[in-house]
């Protein structure tokens, strides 16, 4: 190698090491500051408290039993009721009531939680060096492009499972 080719080579690197730090400083002041901002709106609305609360208190042990009390409740008292078509509208009304509910309080509350996943995959992805970090957006893609980003990690992760066998193949004790 040529030194004015070394040269060149030590200014390239000096140039991407200077962009690398500056890109972290970037993201440790930009983080702070949404860090600042999530911490300062940890106060949620009325109905995502209560759509969290709701799915939270609904996948509890309680509410199944508290669901399977009310089915034998009203099973236990269809003769009473003389089993009529009022006594199994009842239950097939309250029911349907709850389950419709319970579907949007849900998936309002998956919806936040994926979000949430989501955000914390992000920070990580752009956080670890040499990672790639378009894919810390990765949920806003087609899905074509995703289609195609996950061949080629597909791809990526064969050929380094190849190595890996390559690798543990002439290094292993003969």
């Amino acid at each position: 190698m040529s030194p004015q080719s070394e040269n060149h080579s030590d200014s390239a690197r000096h140039h991407a090491a200077k962009s690398v730090q500056a890109d972290r400083h970037a993201d440790r002041t930009h983080g702070d500051a949404a860090h600042a901002d999530a911490r300062n709106q940890h106060h949620p609305d009325r109905f995502t408290w209560f759509a969290h609360e709701t799915a939270r208190l609904s996948g509890r042990p309680i509410a199944f039993i508290g669901a399977t009390a009310i089915i034998v409740v009203w099973a236990a008292t269809g003769p009473l009721f003389h089993y009529s078509d009022t006594w199994q509208l009842v239950i097939n009304t309250g029911t349907t009531i709850v389950t419709f509910l319970m579907v949007f309080l849900i998936q309002n509350t998956q919806n936040r939680d994926t979000m949430t996943l989501q955000i914390k995959l992000a920070e990580l992805i752009i956080a670890v060096r040499g990672a790639h970090n378009q894919v810390a957006a990765a949920e806003d893609m087609s899905d074509a492009d995703l289609e195609a980003l996950h061949a080629a990690y597909r791809k990526r992760a064969a050929e380094t499972l190849e190595s890996l066998k390559r690798r543990r193949t002439t290094h292993a004790p003969g």
